[in-house]
């Protein structure tokens, strides 16, 4: 079954969510962050880049970092720019890519489901960015940003998701980088229950995006139950928040890569090193034919990079996916 649980949000008052929304932690450098941030003192940024607001030379795990992301997230209550719903619901979220339009289930689900591997990943994780993110959900006590899943469509939930959508939304806007951002909050219990069942009816769900966000929820849920003799399993901890995608709607976008600066070594050099690590041809066409496979523009020229394995140095290996989508 998927879990899923309807929870309080914490969004931005109305007016406010163009100047509060902002790209997950892990797209932007600290000196992007600083740029994108620098004159809206409501951007979310300072909450999930806290380091944006101390001094450049402060290490992104010092204590103050986290320390500063408590701070902004009071500020953010305290002041208004943030104000929590009086009770949990559910919510549909639309994301609108040009003429591409795909529509989320935001609501919580189950850290124990994904230490039973019905959450399943297909990424490594590693531990530097799971203890930064686990101290980040810890000291903070809130999850700064969804964890992206998909689940094999149903025409159920599509039918409800339709219906909903139909309705006046409660957000909507289009942020600065031209995509839009539309919110529905679902109210009616009815509607929400019906959710419910029918995700209780789905065998798994996938993590397309935020394996790091994931297994750190994870690990805080079980900090939480180790530290409370009186567990029963229903504390918030053992959630998690998720925005939940059908699979038919999703694009799946090449991961290429550009290199931009060789350092000092010639093209040669650098394709010889590259060469050490991945299978390298030249193509015509960056488009990956298969699975490990990427491309790679160098020099006016592409080539398709393929990976005959892989290290796990500094790494933490996904569990098996046991049960299929």
């Amino acid at each position: 079954m998927s879990l899923i649980r309807p929870f309080r949000g914490l969004r931005p008052a109305p007016g406010f969510a163009k100047q509060v929304a902002a790209p997950p932690y892990d797209v932007l450098s600290s000196a992007e962050a600083r740029v994108m941030a620098k004159g809206n003192p409501a951007s979310f940024l300072h909450v999930n880049k806290p380091e944006i607001d101390l001094p450049e030379d402060v290490s992104l795990y010092d204590d103050r970092v986290y320390g500063q992301a408590v701070t902004n997230l009071r500020r953010f209550i305290a002041e208004g720019t943030l104000v929590q719903d009086p009770q949990p619901w559910l919510y549909l979220y639309r994301q609108t890519m040009g003429k591409h339009q795909q529509y989320g289930l935001m609501a919580c689900v189950s850290a124990e489901e994904y230490e039973r591997d019905l959450i399943k990943r297909h990424e490594l994780t590693r531990q530097d960015k799971e203890d930064d993110r686990t101290r980040h959900v810890a000291d903070t006590d809130c999850n700064a940003g969804p964890v992206f899943l998909t689940y094999r469509a149903q025409p159920e939930i599509d039918a409800l998701a339709s219906g909903i959508a139909a309705r006046t939304p409660d957000e909507d806007f289009v942020a600065d980088d031209g995509i839009g951002h539309t919110l529905w909050i679902i109210k009616d219990a009815k509607s929400i229950e019906a959710l419910v069942a029918l995700f209780a009816a789905i065998p798994a769900t996938c993590v397309a995006d935020g394996h790091h966000r994931s297994a750190s929820a994870a690990r805080v849920a079980r900090m939480r139950r180790e530290k409370n003799p009186s567990h029963r399993g229903d504390e918030e901890y053992n959630f998690f928040l998720a925005v939940l995608f059908p699979h038919d709607q999703l694009q799946i976008l090449d991961y290429n890569r550009l290199v931009k600066d060789l350092h000092g070594l010639t093209e040669e050099a650098f394709l010889a090193q590259v060469k050490e690590k991945f299978d390298v041809s030249p193509t015509d066409s960056p488009k990956p034919a298969a699975v490990r496979e990427f491309g790679m523009y160098l020099g006016g020229k592409w080539y398709r990079l393929k990976a005959p394995s892989f290290t796990t140095d500094g790494l933490t290996r996904p569990r098996a996916f046991g049960t299929s989508l």
